[in-house]
């Protein structure tokens, strides 16, 4: 083939490309605007706010700690002759059970001693009331009339009578005493106790002033919380030891399954700071802690150092409107959907507890409050509420473009 056909080839399939081209574009339909673009106004959630009556709960933590709390000692020495079987760490003892006995052989000779000195000091007085009736017949024989009142005295046996009723007096206390050291040998649990600590053993020497062990009491336990200050005045504490103060609710997510929880009550201020947190210490009193009664029998028990959370139910607030604290934005104001315009409200609000905020001024009952968090915020701007929208499950970017 030549090169001249070639050529006219190639110009022949370039000149029907571009007569293709051509039609393609001259028959193309041409869009056409129908209508003018808007800014629609934003979608929001809103919730409606009632004022009302509402009880608080303030959330605090602490530790768990015993009301009752000794370390056992002797206040007389000897050998541990007896050791109850009940008197071992995690051991459970009655008031008033034989917990240990001291060897009292050398305590019951000296109160033997003791009572024989008493005895014979009685004697003596016996012996010496026999002299005072025959003083009293000497004095009326010489006439005692003129004798001065030292003098009668001293006729009548008056400082021989005064040493023997004083040497009485000393027997008795030393038989007391004699008969208390005797007693102190039998070592007995002061009050319903868990025992945590044992130190001694069958044979141990002690004296007094040894750690014997620890025993706590089982009837109740404290909490011990940390609450702000500004909060107390929303707690309630008892008067008196029939009273209770307000109900509180333990919980130990850490060690307790699913929602277990103990109930207390708030028994009384500590009246000091803490030195690093700076907040109020309050004691809450949880009746039986290990659960013995019947009635606890499924509750969790409490345990001694163990970190806890605390809900407190407070003082009713009344004539409020409560709403979430995610609701109030910064600088104490809350966003309101008024005449489907947003409206920023600076509120007024007496108490913030876990979950809620308590206002008292600048909201009012039936107000909207938008609870959608917004990129643009303006007083003014135009809202609609997401639920009574069309375009509810729309993107930021169609939301803002409408046919």
């Amino acid at each position: 083939m030549s090169t001249k056909k070639i050529i006219f080839i190639c110009i022949g399939i370039l000149l029907i490309g571009t007569a293709i081209t051509f039609v393609i574009f001259s028959t193309e339909p041409t869009a056409q605007s129908e209508g003018s673009t808007r800014k629609s106004a934003m979608l929001v959630d809103v919730v409606k706010v009632e004022k009302g009556s509402y009880q608080p709960m303030i959330v605090a933590t602490g530790t768990v700690q015993p009301v009752e709390d000794v370390m056992l000692s002797p206040l007389v020495g000897g050998q541990i002759i007896k050791r109850s079987d009940a008197f071992t760490p995690g051991g459970f003892v009655q008031k008033g059970e034989v917990l240990l006995q001291i060897d009292p052989s050398d305590y019951r000779n000296t109160l033997e001693m003791r009572k024989s000195d008493l005895l014979q000091s009685q004697t003596n007085m016996d012996m010496e009331m026999g002299r005072q009736q025959v003083a009293q017949q000497d004095l009326q024989l010489i006439g005692g009339d003129t004798l001065s009142e030292e003098e009668r005295s001293l006729v009548l046996r008056q400082p021989q009578l005064n040493a023997v009723k004083g040497n009485i007096k000393a027997a008795q206390a030393s038989v007391e005493q004699a008969q208390l050291n005797l007693n102190r040998t039998t070592i007995k649990a002061p009050f319903d106790a868990h025992v945590l600590a044992q130190n001694v053993t069958l044979g141990s020497q002690v004296t007094p002033g040894d750690d014997l062990g620890r025993l706590v009491g089982t009837d109740a336990y404290w909490i011990n919380l940390t609450v702000p200050v500004n909060k107390l005045q929303w707690l309630s504490f008892p008067d008196s030891e029939e009273e209770k103060g307000s109900m509180v609710k333990i919980k130990n997510s850490t060690a307790w399954r699913g929602e277990a929880y103990r109930t207390g009550y708030l028994d009384r201020q500590v009246g000091a700071l803490d030195d690093q947190t700076r907040l109020a210490r309050v004691l809450v009193r949880v009746p039986d802690p290990l659960a013995q009664g019947d009635t606890l029998q499924d509750k969790p028990e409490l345990m001694i150092g163990a970190f806890v959370e605390a809900q407190i139910m407070g003082e009713e607030i009344e004539n409020v409107v409560r709403i979430d604290r995610d609701y109030v934005r910064s600088n104490r104001s809350v966003w309101v959907m008024e005449e489907d315009k947003l409206s920023i409200r600076d509120v007024e609000i007496i108490l913030t507890d876990a979950e809620y905020a308590y206002v008292t001024t600048g909201l009012q009952e039936g107000d909207l409050v938008v609870t959608t968090n917004l990129s643009t915020v303006a007083e003014g701007i135009d809202l609609r509420e997401a639920k009574d929208s069309t375009a509810a499950g729309m993107g930021t970017e169609e939301q803002e473009m409408q046919e």
